[in-house]
């Protein structure tokens, strides 16, 4: 019997699924007629909102993520996912991880497909019981994007991968013009989106540079406005902690005051960076994102892989110094960097 469905398994955060769905799309271009689904959770799902190339999403809820439902009504909930994952009765489910997880590979097994692809563990390559179709790992270093699909292979899915991608809510960008709008947006300004948060303490631009190539992008062109964008909530939560505080004290200190947007779900987010010209940002969801939006990006890295996570797609802009820490790059060297991105920018267009 001919394979007529597929499921991909992305378990884990935004970015990770953004590179995900370029395997996702190669798939649809070479096999139209297939079903495709997707299993994500709370906290990615809104990545694939809308996509075009997947007919059904199951979203389940991390522990972590909960808000305050307790452990037993998160398992049935999940349990009541999979049982619903399995009488869809998919042929394929792949496990969509860059390296062998036990987890992730007994997930796969549980959907019940018949086919189940993912990457094996090291040392082995044969098949096994939970993943019957294993891939190898990347023997080096790779993009997440080019690792996934290698994930799609055995699928006769093969060649350069196609973009990544990412649709805004029509409604949430509506209501970001009109937030902007009323926040003082001139009809020939233009957005710099400012994204101040990142996951990984490492890799956290200190508010001061941010405050300070805010301060040389005023001075220097009066047509641009930033937005100012960041993760809500307080930075001593222990499941979401956010940077109100740093994002507050930015507001204050700049001298041309940005425009604040308190995202308060990944949907705004993706509608307040559709907006934006050009994207400023550390290592992490916001930056795949933009680069799903087709923006151009200059990113501030401190310990991350650039082989694995660079923006992709678009034309960026990655400042890393030797010492692996974001907080040594310094405003100045943000700002002639910026102001070369947009020039090259602005060649493109024209």
């Amino acid at each position: 019997m001919g394979i007529k469905s597929v499921l991909f398994i992305r378990r884990d955060n935004i970015g990770d699924l953004v590179c995900t769905t370029a395997a996702i799309r190669a798939l649809r271009l070479k096999r139209p007629e297939l079903k495709v689904g997707a299993v994500v959770n709370t906290y990615n799902a809104e990545v694939v909102r809308d996509n075009p190339d997947i007919d059904e999403v199951f979203v389940y809820e991390k522990g972590k993520h909960s808000s305050g439902k307790g452990r037993l009504r998160v398992f049935a909930d999940n349990l009541g996912l999979l049982l619903r994952v399995r009488a869809s009765r998919y042929d394929v489910a792949i496990g969509c991880g860059y390296a062998y997880s036990a987890r992730l590979a007994r997930y796969t097994f549980l959907t019940g497909a018949g086919m189940r692809i993912g990457f094996a563990p090291p040392g082995r390559s044969g098949r096994g019981i939970l993943y019957n179709r294993p891939v190898p790992e990347p023997p080096t270093p790779m993009h997440e994007v080019e690792a996934m699909m290698r994930l799609v292979a055995p699928l006769g899915v093969m060649g350069p991968p196609p973009g990544i991608f990412m649709r805004p809510d029509a409604g949430e960008v509506e209501r970001a013009r009109t937030y902007l709008s009323r926040a003082g947006l001139k009809g020939n300004e233009r957005l710099v989106a400012f994204h101040i948060s990142s996951r990984k303490a490492v890799n956290r631009w200190p508010k001061e540079r941010f405050r300070e190539l805010g301060d040389m992008i005023g001075a220097e062109f009066p047509d641009v406005r930033i937005l100012l964008l960041w993760s809500p909530g307080n930075s001593d939560n222990p499941l979401h902690p956010g940077d109100d505080d740093k994002a507050e004290w930015i507001m204050s200190t700049m001298k041309e005051r940005p425009i604040a947007f308190r995202t308060k779900s990944l949907a705004e987010l993706c509608a307040a960076l559709s907006l934006a010209s050009l994207v400023v940002c550390c290592d992490g969801g916001a930056m795949h994102l933009s680069a799903a939006l087709g923006k151009p990006v200059l990113t501030v890295w401190g310990s991350t892989d650039r082989r694995r996570w660079a923006p992709w797609g678009v034309e960026h802009v990655i400042l890393q110094k030797e010492t692996h820490e974001a907080h040594s790059v310094h405003a100045r060297e943000a700002f002639e960097a910026l102001k070369l991105l947009a020039a090259s920018r602005e060649e493109s267009s024209t």
